[in-house]
């Protein structure tokens, strides 16, 4: 039997994901393709340092570094086989993990994760040595999602009700300011302490085998800035729901004081003021949602997957917060940086 699973179809090297099941027995197969049809935003790549290179995923399982992490606590699904379609598409199929999604964890399970992710990128190296890890994955990311940017300045869509009645006060300025920053958090990012990252670790790619974190969906990996991972995770749980925002500031302190453990612990020595900027600083890969949100605000809003409608006003109140959390971290950011041997934000508008 398949059973389709939910993942980004708007991802043009996902041509699906399915649980297959055979009696008492059970795997994931995902097809990688290069062919498939989508934006330019989400289009697969054939160069493979580009963050959507398609056949990376299938790398990353044949050489074993999906479970490079395994000795600190995270680790890959097991790789059951890896097959070259006739079609020309990759065929993974994968260890179906039963085990509780972290879409459904309790905070302190998440500053957990954040304690192995900590052990697990202060012992493990970049992997230049790697010819198809992503390169430049923030800058490239971010470049093509452009959707809304000319109403950042634009009084009428920010006076739309839900943009008006959801975002707090001051964010504009903030979102602003980002925006027009972005090449100097770029810079910055791009010059942090290296590490293998995954690049893609939210609630909804993580599991829990009992005794392990289960890390799902490897296309993006490669090199990233110390504190990039984590930067990317905490936002991301609010952004989809699984966290309340009222929880984010205590939940994002916690968990960067367990990564920063986990680091120390793992026998990295650098400057700790380091890593707080690559957290910081990694605020920089959500300046396109607010310029996203105020073009989607009349639209009907669905979950992940374009599965089940969403409270509107649930959604721009939980996002709104995490922006102004986002702004917070930029701040922080530009102060840091100079600090640091940087050179200083540009000034404000």
């Amino acid at each position: 039997m398949f059973e389709p699973l939910t993942h980004n179809p708007r991802n043009g090297v996902t041509a699906g994901v399915w649980r297959v099941t055979g009696g008492d027995r059970s795997a994931v197969l995902k097809v990688l393709t290069r062919t498939k049809e989508t934006s330019v935003t989400w289009a697969a790549s054939n160069d493979p340092r580009h963050w959507n290179f398609w056949r990376r995923e299938a790398y990353v399982y044949r050489s074993g570094l999906a479970q490079v992490w395994r000795r600190h606590g995270i680790r890959a699904p097991r790789l059951l086989a890896c097959v070259d379609r006739p079609d020309g598409d990759v065929a993974l199929w994968l260890e179906d993990v039963p085990g509780a999604p972290a879409t459904a964890w309790p905070l302190a399970r998440h500053v957990e994760h954040a304690h192995r992710l900590g052990a697990a990128q202060g012992a493990v190296a970049a992997g230049e040595n790697q010819p198809w890890l992503s390169q430049r994955f923030l800058r490239d990311y971010t470049a093509d999602r452009t959707t809304g940017q000319d109403l950042l300045d634009d009084d009428e869509a920010w006076r739309h009700p839900l943009v008006r009645e959801h975002f707090p006060a001051g964010l504009r300025a903030d979102m602003v300011r980002l925006h027009h920053d972005r090449e100097w958090f770029l810079t910055v990012t791009e010059s942090l302490p290296r590490t293998f990252s995954h690049l893609d670790q939210w609630p909804a790619n993580v599991r829990s085998d009992g005794r392990d974190s289960v890390l799902l969906d490897w296309a993006f990996a490669g090199d990233g800035a110390l504190g990039e991972d984590l930067g990317n995770y905490l936002p991301d749980c609010v952004f989809d729901l699984f966290v309340p925002a009222a929880d984010l500031p205590g939940l994002a302190k916690a968990a960067y004081d367990a990564y920063v453990l986990g680091l120390r612990e793992s026998g990295w020595h650098g400057d700790e003021r380091l890593v707080r900027l690559g957290v910081c600083a990694s605020a920089v890969k959500y300046d396109w949602l607010t310029a996203l949100m105020l073009a989607r605000a009349d639209d009907e809003q669905v979950g992940y997957g374009g599965e089940d409608a969403v409270s509107a006003e649930l959604r721009y109140r939980e996002r709104g917060l995490t922006l102004a959390f986002l702004a917070e971290w930029a701040a922080e950011a530009r102060l840091l940086a100079p600090q640091l041997g940087f050179p200083e934000a540009p000034s404000g508008r």
